[in-house]
């Protein structure tokens, strides 16, 4: 019949897709967007097309998937609402402190009694030294009814030290107050990116990871605690000697929607309490537990880690990890685990994430099992069973993810033979590079024995640096 022929499905195809572009091509007169437009989408999904010079917007649509059309026709025609939606273009990092009073609503206190507690709280803060000599341009402030967060962008150091001074304070006003009338507080202390944004007053009021997060490490605190997370805790420790003596690392906790995080808990003589947090709340992560694993299964004879800055002001970077493994098991293994971690929140979607082995062909991605703004965790499926002892075994992973704080952390799930990193950015982009082995459990970090090379070529720069026999566990830090 003619239903069947595949030349009739061919021509409705092919119809169809034509309506398409002609939808799109109107969408983008509407929106007065143009061919490098279109071309630069095509770049960002990685449409696999060759495009020559005198090509008009038609003809390379032509080239295109019926899905990018698709997609790019739903992007247009919501184009008005995500504009209007927008938030600024960059997020800003602040250091956080985030405090609440413990049962500041506590329905035992008359209302009066629970305002003098805000009251002489809010006193005490502005009163350090901390507060009083602030950068206004610097500092954010946010009130939450019984406690406040703030965020400081000039040093990790304030919101620590604040925490301590408000503490010292604290324990001398209980010293004279009967048990009613004393204030018990807990903080929660992180480092993380916020975009500013206007509330319906014309404030300014912040969202993002950096705020949340410092909230969820304060809910984890019992009373008078000073919790920090782990990317605060680890910077401030190597700024001087006496912070490594306070922070002490006390596990992997659960916050909201399961997400697990390495707090530190902050105490010492007149601070914090050293009581930790109700032991119910530790967790092992998923990717530690599959990561002991890949140790008594894999040894990798060689790993290459290409990083390659596509925008110099998103930082942008296409990566390209490189492994090279041998079983060590006496079982063939049909699956790899991979964790991804970036600087800003992603879509698993836009990473377009690739896996592919050494005879070039497309692994299949059989489950994702965490897909958080900040962390991925999946498993792959290999193309054939890696067999005990099989060597000439490859696994090629890319993916796509900004790295705006311009380093990038590399942990050995095995014991490597060789390792080989190579960084390249656009031309005129400045460059600080530094490699850095990272201990894991404790955060202290030393400069590498051996430095990165650095290569100026006439349209990039090149940053290449290389070591053999490493061991399981091994982890280092790559900044430029």
């Amino acid at each position: 019949m003619k239903e069947e022929d595949p030349y009739f499905f061919a021509l409705i195809q092919e119809s169809q897709k034509l309506a398409s572009i002609a939808e799109l091509m109107e969408l983008m007169e509407e929106g007065h967007k143009d061919k490098i437009w279109l071309i630069d989408q095509i770049r960002k999904k990685r449409q696999r097309i060759s495009l020559g010079s005198d090509m008009g917007p038609i003809s390379i649509l032509k080239l295109c998937s019926s899905d990018f059309i698709s997609h790019m026709i739903g992007v247009l025609k919501n184009q008005e609402l995500e504009e209007f939606e927008a938030p600024p273009p960059l997020t800003q990092t602040y250091h956080w402190f985030f405090t609440d009073i413990v049962a500041g609503s506590d329905p035992s206190l008359t209302t009066n009694e629970q305002a003098r507690k805000i009251i002489v709280l809010n006193k005490i803060i502005e009163r350090s030294d901390i507060f009083r000599q602030r950068d206004p341009a610097s500092t954010l402030i946010l009130p939450t009814g019984d406690g406040m967060a703030i965020g400081f962008s000039d040093s990790p150091e304030k919101p620590l030290k604040l925490a301590l001074d408000v503490h010292k304070e604290l324990y001398r006003y209980n010293k004279s107050r009967s048990e009613r009338d004393r204030i018990y507080i807990r903080i929660g202390l992180d480092t993380g990116p916020v975009y500013i944004i206007k509330d319906l007053n014309g404030n300014e009021n912040v969202w993002g990871p950096g705020i949340i997060v410092a909230r969820r490490v304060m809910d984890l605190a019992r009373e008078m605690n000073i919790l920090a997370s782990a990317r605060f805790a680890n910077d401030v420790k190597m700024l001087k000697p006496e912070y490594k003596n306070i922070l002490r690392p006390i596990g992997d906790y659960q916050i909201k929607h399961g997400e697990k995080l390495l707090i530190y808990n902050v105490y010492g003589d007149g601070f914090g309490n050293k009581k930790p947090p109700s032991p119910d709340k530790r967790q092992t992560s998923k990717a530690a537990e599959e990561t002991q694993k890949t140790r008594s299964k894999f040894l990798f004879a060689n790993v290459e880690l290409e990083l390659e800055v596509e925008d110099p002001v998103t930082m942008l970077t296409h990566h390209t990890l490189l492994w090279n493994p041998i079983n060590i098991s006496n079982e063939p293994i049909e699956r790899i685990f991979c964790y991804l971690d970036g600087d800003v929140p992603k879509a698993f979607p836009d990473m377009n994430v690739t896996i592919k082995d050494e005879e070039e062909r497309e692994l299949e991605i059989i489950s994702l099992n965490v897909n958080k703004p900040y962390h991925k965790e999946f498993f792959v499926k290999a193309g054939r069973p890696l067999k005990p002892g099989e060597k000439g075994r490859l696994i090629k992973l890319e993916w796509d993810w900004e790295e705006q704080d311009r380093q990038f952390t590399y942990r050995f799930a095995s014991d490597c033979k060789k390792f080989a990193f190579l960084l390249t950015v656009p031309k005129g982009l400045e460059v600080h590079q530094k490699v850095v082995k990272v201990d894991t459990e404790s955060g202290e970090k030393i400069l590498a024995p051996t430095p990165a090379t650095v290569r100026f070529l006439p349209n990039r720069t090149e940053i290449s640096w290389s070591a053999s026999q490493l061991h399981a566990y091994d982890a280092y830090r790559f900044d430029w």
